[in-house]
């Protein structure tokens, strides 16, 4: 049974590459993301990077639609808010944990999440379009990565504590673990290190996740801190959640527009 904590982070991400899906068949284009963010992204600079930021301050340095080209960058849904903070049988795993079900590590003092979701190629489809040609078209629809990304501050070294658990965690749990999300078990079978650069430190994992008997690259997950905000990326490829042969890769484009912005 597919667990909670993978249901809802599947079929949130799916709405979002059904949707661009239509837009790219029907010729038009998207509808601009989050505006307000959009405004920020020319005029804000990075708050001092000594102290805790809010969460108003937050919202300034956080991704907008435009920063990522070839992305669609908006408020994340209502189904990815709802997730419950898992557990896990090894408590030195819980901030991986975290990370896969879109949560700050620790206690930060402020946190803002945005979603970015790859724009899928668009397909030559019409009326006249054969069943098995449509199937290809939603193929190339699936075959998008859509990341959330989290910014949080924290007070005194809260941030350089955080990416040490998030280290940890990637090491000690490296041969897998298990964790219950909403009353639904997920088991983790591996995690591997993948290169990631940036801010004052940075580090990278892919999670493989066994969903009904087969294992899976679910997740790729990245951690960049600058100073006391620490991003977190919780990125998925939606070919791969389905089971095509398809390599997931870290979102690079994403971690890059995010700590330029970081300043």
């Amino acid at each position: 049974m597919r667990a909670t904590l993978i249901r809802r982070t599947a079929l949130a991400a799916s709405a979002v590459s059904l949707t661009l899906l239509a837009t790219a068949c029907g010729g038009g284009s998207s509808d601009g993301g989050d505006d307000k963010g959009a405004k920020d992204k020319g005029g804000s600079s990075a708050p001092a990077a000594d102290k805790a930021l809010t969460a108003a301050d937050l919202e300034k340095v956080i991704v907008a639609q435009g920063d990522v080209k070839g992305h669609k960058v908006e408020k994340v849904s209502p189904e990815l808010e709802q997730q419950g903070k898992a557990t896990v049988t090894r408590n030195e795993c819980q901030a991986i944990t975290d990370v896969m079900s879109l949560k700050p590590v620790g206690e930060p003092a402020g946190t803002a999440k945005r979603q970015v979701t790859g724009e899928p190629k668009k397909p030559s489809v019409s009326a006249s379009t054969a069943p098995e040609d449509m199937e290809d078209a939603m193929a190339q629809a699936l075959n998008v990565n859509s990341t959330v990304v989290t910014l949080a501050s924290y007070e005194g070294k809260g941030a350089e504590e955080a990416l040490a658990a998030l280290k940890t965690a990637g090491t000690a749990c490296a041969a897998g673990f298990g964790a219950t999300a909403d009353g639904e078990d997920v088991k983790v079978t591996k995690i591997t290190e993948t290169p990631v650069s940036g801010g004052d430190e940075a580090a990278g994992w892919t999670v493989v996740v066994n969903m009904e008997g087969k294992d899976i690259p679910f997740y790729q997950l990245a951690a960049v801190r600058k100073g006391s905000t620490l991003a977190t990326f919780g990125g998925m490829n939606l070919a791969a959640m389905a089971g095509k042969d398809v390599k997931p890769e870290p979102p690079t484009a994403v971690i890059e527009a995010q700590v330029a912005k970081l300043g």
